[in-house]
């Protein structure tokens, strides 16, 4: 398998945590050296170890962003 490499651009936030400090972060993560995407997944303390994530593009988040919008409004638990 070859090795995947990553280079975080920016960190926006932590969305959780878990007991052993695992983070949900989203991030603007270069992958392989491509195009940044923005990225949701779990990450390790020290960044060197991640969880299965999601990356979007700024379209796809900017489709996220209204989908989540209408969502929270029907929706205002």
């Amino acid at each position: 398998m070859p090795d995947i490499t990553f280079d975080i651009l920016k960190h926006f936030g932590v969305l959780s945590e878990e007991k052993g400090g695992w983070k949900k972060e989203l991030n603007l993560v270069s992958w392989n050296g491509r195009n940044p995407k923005f990225d949701i997944r779990d990450w390790a303390p020290d960044h060197e170890k991640m969880g299965k994530g999601i990356t979007l593009s700024r379209e796809e988040a900017e489709t996220l962003k209204e989908m989540l919008a209408a969502a929270l409004e029907e929706n205002p638990a």
